[in-house]
């Protein structure tokens, strides 16, 4: 994780295709396991922006995602966690990604194909959510990758993801020095 003005940093010896994609992050207050509850939606503390940088080139070679989306500096969050009662529903919220300006996504949570109670009961079947664990919640369509031709991250390039009733990240690219 990075914060929501730090920089993305991009080693190019190492990736050259990394994508932004902007999501709604969820915030765990904790206690939300199998065992323990039917409704893990009451276990959330908040809301959030996430931009869940990825590795497309990682992604495609290797056969799990994780290493692809975990280089340090990807995943910016913030710029604050927005209480439920705060928000007048996750799922009907403004979603935004401009990289340099130009409007890259553009849509609501209203369109992602999980609510966020079955998205936190999927996930609660499989592990205990705890205190400040954040799930992002999928991206709409927009992602760079999937733009004809694609259109990856650079540094110099700006990358600003918002939702609203929440905020926005700014994020600027850079190249990582050559060791």
């Amino acid at each position: 994780m990075t914060g929501p003005t730090d920089a993305i940093e991009l080693d190019e010896t190492v990736t050259t295709r990394v994508d932004r994609e902007v999501d709604s992050g969820s915030s765990s207050a904790g206690g939300c396991g199998a065992s323990r509850s039917a409704t893990p939606v009451d276990h959330v503390c908040g809301y959030t922006v996430g931009n869940d940088v990825s590795a497309r080139d990682i992604q495609s070679s290797e056969s799990q995602w994780v290493r692809g989306k975990s280089f340090d500096t990807f995943c910016p969050l913030g710029p604050v966690v927005v209480t439920a009662d705060e928000l007048d529903g996750p799922q009907r919220l403004r979603l935004r990604t401009l990289v340099n300006g130009e409007v890259m996504q553009d849509s609501s949570t209203a369109e992602m194909v999980f609510g966020v109670a079955e998205l936190l009961w999927f996930c609660s079947r499989a592990f205990t959510l705890e205190p400040g664990d954040v799930v992002l919640r999928g991206t709409p369509w927009g992602c760079g990758e999937f733009m004809d031709p694609p259109r990856s991250l650079a540094p110099g390039d700006v990358v600003m993801s918002e939702i609203e009733g929440i905020g926005a990240l700014h994020n600027p690219v850079m190249a990582v020095p050559p060791a």
